[in-house]
Formats: structure tokens, C-alpha cells, sequence
């Protein structure tokens, strides 16, 4: 079990295992754990840009990733091995799993990472309904510091003298400052995967609150974000909530200053290049054809999990004001569209997948003819599928509210086989740098993104091929190792 975490635990270098020169701490780790009905536990390494990142150090550097059990099977796996898990499941990693109790857990997570962070970043809350603060809400947060105190124990008992930490993400916003206090010697970072709120609307948070996650992340000598327009944001609220001093280098508060960074991570191209030519992408190649019929058709593709910031309702309503607005490309253009279920435990979410299946239902009925289906869609995770559809898009729809980054709009240039338009928010991070060589649209606006949507689809084919090469390579500009490297080398 963890720690207290109402004890801040003081430097371990007793404890004889203070031996990570380099930490990563997430709420996800690199493997997961499925527990079977004869107790057995099977091992599954995930993948992503941490995993590539990390892999890029060596397994000779020492290092050691920080992560939570998420369920069952990696709560068992956690307290058979006394969180340590074994390298033959981490692919060579050593990989410390915190056994925090599932009530604390999803209170944490769900509660107030995935129901209120998530939503102040995104600009997601109906604000005549919510939020609304009240006890619930502070047992949920009394949650989350907890959760953040137990990664911040750990840390502090695994860490080498002088070691550098790299935190990530809304779920540990705390870990810093909490870490700081019990390891003063320590390089801290942290970075943000996630938009970060503007002044006003961070604001809907209680006052206390917003100081404490400001002043948790300001506890990092460095705090990171994906683009230029994030990182001011949060030295924006810095200032106006703490009073703190925004300096061309960071945020200056009680005498020390924490640096900002920018880290526009990209897309691994060969990877990506590699894993879309294998056979099962092609087999998935073969059947979305068959799907989509003739030869001539162009196909717009969108890959999302169904996710409320992501924007998948005002898409296909995009693509039916496109049917009914320009009737020429009523048979000629299919929707193949990739809704992934997500946070299905929260009901918000089980909402707005069945409104995803609604609305898709509502187009076929009202346009599809025997020969013609115009929405094809997929709500069963296959990665191999996802690469089929970006290497056969003519247009890539991208269309988020708000979006730390979104991959997907770096990934389908690099793996389209004929050059692929891209239509993409101007709310998406990735905005920042593909928006010169893509069709720009307000998330809002169904009428504009109808008019976008035609723009790309009548690209022609010279032009698609320009910019699908020069997207590419923007795209690709900080591949994950590199990534994750620069954020070490500032650290350090």
C-alpha cells in the first residue's frame, strides 16, 4: 500500500534502493495487466510517445517510470511484487506500479482529473448547469492530493541524489511542489499534455484550488507544454491568480523561478512509415475499399477516440451540410469515420457515443442509397485499421474544440499513399505548426467546416501532393525520442 499520504516522506538515501538517476512518472505506465480466473496475471506493454521517448536513454541509464494501477490485474501485479514489476513484462524497464486504493483512485481520476481538469482545459463545461463545487467535490479533491502525494512519496524514495524527475500531465499537477518539499535536491519537470485554460475560465475553479495547481506546478524548475500558446496561458494564470512575475525565460514566485518550455511533439514517422505496409494494414486496406465501393470515390477520414473535446458531432453534421448544400457529391464521397469509445464509466460520455451512432444513423437514412453508404462507422479500437483509412484519406478531418496537440493530424500526412488534404481546427495545438499548409475551420462554425470539407475534396491533385509533403515534414520535426531527450537535456 502506499504511503501516508498526509506525511510528507522525507529523502530516502537510507533506504538502499535511491539508486534512479532518471524518473518518469505518469498515471498510465508503459504495461498493463489482465487478471485470469486461475489467478494468473498477462502481461500487455503499451506503446506511445512516452515508451519511444524513454527507450531513447538506454536501459543502462538508470532509470525508473512511476506509474498507477489502473485495475485489477495491475493491483495484483503491484502487490505480488511489492510494486517493483518484473523487466521481463517491461520490456527491460524498471517500472515501479503504485497499489493506491481503487476509491482513492478513481475518485482522483474520474472525479477530478477526467471530470474537472479535463473539462477547465477544454473549455467544455455548459456553464448555466456547471460546474458546481460543493462536498462532493472536495472529497474528490481531498482524492487527487492524496493520489498525487503517494507518486510524489515514491518518487522522493526511488530518486538518486541530483536526480532528474520528468512529471506528466493534469493528473499530477501537485507531484511537483509535493516533491519539491521532499527533495529539495531534485530536478523537477513537468509537462502538460493538454491545452491549459485561460485566465477567466481557469477561474471557474474554487480560488483555493487554482492556487494549489498553480502553485504544485510551480513547485518544477521547468514546466513544459505543447506549443508557445499553452505555456502563455499558464503564466497568464500564474500572474493573474498568484501575483507572479512572467519573465521571457518563466514564472517568478517567492524568490525562485520556474522555467517554461515548449515542446511541439511530433509524429514517428518510420515507425508509422514501417507498421502501416504490414500485412494486417493491408488486409484492412482491402476490406474499407470493399466498404466504401468504387474506385472513383473520394474518402474523407476522421480517427478519434469519442472523446467530448474531439468535436465528432459538429464533424458528421459538417459532412451532412456538405451532401445537402453541394447534392454533386451525393454518391461520390464516404465518410469513413473511427469513433473509439472512451471514459465509457462516465455517463457523459456514454451520451455522446450514442449520439456519435445517431447522427451516423440519421445521414445513411436520409442520403445512403443500395449502392451508396455515406457514413462508414467504426466504434472497435484497431490501430491497423486507423493506418488503413490514413493511408487511403483524400481528406483528413481534424476538427477538435480544443486539443493539446492531436497526433492524428500529424500521422495521416506522413502515411497517405496519394497525398491527403487536411482540414483542421485552428483550436488544435497541431495548428500551430501544420495551419499554413492546411484548410483552417472554427470547430463551431458546421457551415464553414461544409465549406472547408469541399475546398480539400476539390484540391487539386498537385497542390494535395505539396502539402501533404510539406505537413509531413512539420509534422515529423520532433519525433518522441527527441522529444522527451530535449526535455531532459533542459532539465538538466
Amino acid at each position: 500500500m502506499v504511503a501516508n499520504p498526509s506525511v510528507p516522506g522525507p529523502a530516502a538515501a537510507g533506504s538502499g534502493r535511491s539508486t534512479a538517476r532518471i524518473l518518469l512518472a505518469s498515471n498510465r505506465g508503459p504495461v498493463s495487466y489482465g487478471l485470469g480466473d486461475d489467478g494468473s496475471l498477462s502481461a500487455k506493454r503499451g506503446g506511445g510517445g512516452l515508451v519511444s521517448g524513454l527507450s531513447a536513454i538506454g536501459a543502462d541509464a538508470e532509470a525508473i517510470w512511476v506509474c498507477a494501477a489502473l485495475g485489477e490485474g495491475d493491483r495484483e501485479a503491484a502487490r505480488r511484487t511489492d510494486g517493483h514489476l518484473p523487466t521481463a513484462d517491461t520490456g527491460g524497464r524498471r517500472v515501479r506500479m503504485l497499489d493506491i486504493p481503487a476509491e482513492t483512485f478513481g475518485a482522483a481520476y474520474n472525479g477530478i482529473a477526467n471530470s474537472v481538469l479535463w473539462f477547465v482545459h477544454h473549455l467544455l463545461y455548459q456553464t448555466p448547469f456547471e460546474p458546481s463545487f460543493g462536498p462532493e467535490f472536495r472529497r474528490q479533491w481531498a482524492a487527487y492530493e492524496a493520489y498525487n502525494a503517494a507518486f510524489a512519496d515514491a518518487l522522493a524514495e526511488e530518486a538518486a541524489e541530483g536526480a532528474a524527475v520528468l512529471v506528466q500531465d493534469y493528473h499530477l499537477c501537485l507531484v511537483p511542489g509535493m516533491l519539491r518539499e521532499r527533495r529539495p535536491d531534485l530536478r523537477i519537470g513537468h509537462f502538460s499534455h493538454t491545452p491549459w485554460a485561460p485566465v477567466d475560465y481557469f477561474r471557474l475553479l474554487p480560488d483555493d484550488v487554482a492556487r494549489q495547481l498553480l502553485l504544485g506546478m510551480l513547485g518544477a524548475d521547468r514546466a513544459a507544454f505543447l506549443t508557445r500558446r499553452w505555456a502563455d496561458a499558464f503564466a497568464d494564470c500564474a500572474s493573474a491568480v498568484l501575483g507572479a512575475e512572467v519573465t521571457d525565460g518563466g514564472v517568478a514566485l517567492a524568490g525562485r523561478t520556474t522555467r517554461l518550455g515548449v515542446h511541439g511533439l511530433g509524429a514517428d514517422a518510420d515507425f508509422l512509415r514501417r507498421r502501416a505496409h504490414e500485412p494486417d494494414v493491408d488486409e484492412r486496406l482491402a476490406a474499407l475499399r470493399e466498404q466504401i465501393g468504387g474506385a472513383d470515390r473520394k474518402v474523407v477520414v476522421r480517427v478519434d477516440r469519442t472523446e467530448l473535446s474531439k468535436n465528432i458531432v459538429r464533424g458528421l453534421r459538417a459532412f451532412r451540410q456538405l451532401l445537402t448544400d453541394r447534392p454533386e457529391w451525393r454518391g461520390r464521397v464516404v465518410h469513413v469515420a473511427f469513433a473509439y469509445p472512451s471514459r465509457q464509466d462516465l455517463a457523459v460520455y456514454r451520451d455522446y457515443t450514442a449520439e456519435v451512432q445517431r447522427v451516423t444513423d440519421e445521414i445513411n437514412s436520409a442520403f445512403g442509397t443500395p449502392g451508396w453508404q455515406p457514413v462508414i462507422l467504426h466504434v472497435k479500437d484497431d490501430f491497423a485499421r486507423s493506418l488503413a483509412a490514413y493511408r487511403l484519406a483524400d481528406v483528413a478531418l481534424v476538427n477538435p474544440i480544443r486539443d493539446g496537440m492531436n497526433l492524428v493530424a500529424k500521422e495521416v500526412p506522413v502515411v497517405s499513399d496519394a497525398g491527403c488534404a487536411l482540414v483542421l481546427s485552428r483550436e488544435a495545438g497541431a495548428h500551430e505548426a501544420l495551419g499554413e499548409h492546411a484548410v483552417s475551420v472554427n470547430p463551431y462554425d458546421i457551415d464553414g467546416t461544409a465549406r472547408a470539407l469541399h475546398e480539400a475534396l476539390t484540391m487539386p491533385e498537385d497542390e494535395r501532393a505539396e502539402r501533404t509533403k510539406r505537413l509531413a515534414a512539420a509534422a515529423t520535426a520532433l519525433p518522441p525520442q527527441q522529444w522527451f531527450l530535449d526535455q531532459l537535456a533542459a532539465l538538466r
